[in-house]
């Protein structure tokens, strides 16, 4: 990977991006009313668990569907995939976070010119991240990798702010992740189409009473 890559990589993966990640738990947050996330064990447990459930069995595999049709040229197999990550969101608020961030993204992408046009009505966040990654060359093993560590970082950011960890705490976190984070990219970047799977009724019921739930400080 040269260094432009890798530097159009660092900065469109960052949790800095002005896209509204930092605003958005992904269910953790109902999780921690819940008081199934409490301190650093059970942050792990939730994180590594969510990343190989879901991460590594249905966003990771799909992001890297949409890149290989963005590769290919292949507008109906992109449309097809980008649809189905739209599809894959259970719940309102879950929904909303995909087209809000990937709205948000695509116009980054065309304010900075690297993909000219105005951004979709609807567009999920892997298929507007799909898009840049193809726009900017980068490669796509190190781009699945950076999506994967983009949500786990995402992740310890919260648990760092509201379980709370220290900060020592989260960034030893992240570094027992990345282990994980490597098998997830590998489980991601194999599977079969008929072997990807969502299926996370725990997280949906999370993300459902996240809905309502009182003195709420993320919008997931």
């Amino acid at each position: 990977m040269n260094a432009a890559s890798l530097l159009r990589l660092l900065q469109f993966a960052s949790p800095a991006l002005p896209i509204g990640g930092y605003s958005y738990s992904q269910g953790l947050e109902a999780a921690l009313d819940a008081g199934l996330v409490r301190d650093a064990d059970s942050a792990q447990a939730w994180t590594v668990r969510y990343l190989h459930e879901v991460m590594a069995r249905w966003d990771g595999p799909l992001f890297w569907r949409l890149l290989k049709a963005r590769e290919a040229r292949d507008d109906a197999a992109v449309a097809y995939w980008s649809e189905c990550s739209l599809a894959s969101r259970d719940t309102a608020e879950l929904r909303a976070e995909t087209v809000q961030m990937g709205y948000s993204l695509t116009r980054l992408l065309a304010e900075l010119g690297v993909v000219p046009g105005a951004p979709p009505a609807e567009e999920s966040l892997p298929a507007a991240f799909a898009c840049a990654v193809d726009a900017l060359g980068v490669p796509h093993e190190e781009a699945l990798l950076a999506l994967l560590f983009s949500w786990a970082e995402n992740q310890v950011l919260v648990c760092v702010k509201s379980v709370p960890l220290g900060q020592v705490a989260g960034q030893r976190l992240l570094l027992a992740l990345h282990p994980e984070l490597e098998r997830a990219a590998l489980t991601a970047r194999t599977l079969a189409d008929d072997a990807l799977s969502n299926w996370s009724p725990g997280l949906s019921m999370l993300s459902m009473r996240h809905e309502v739930q009182h003195g709420r400080l993320y919008r997931s």
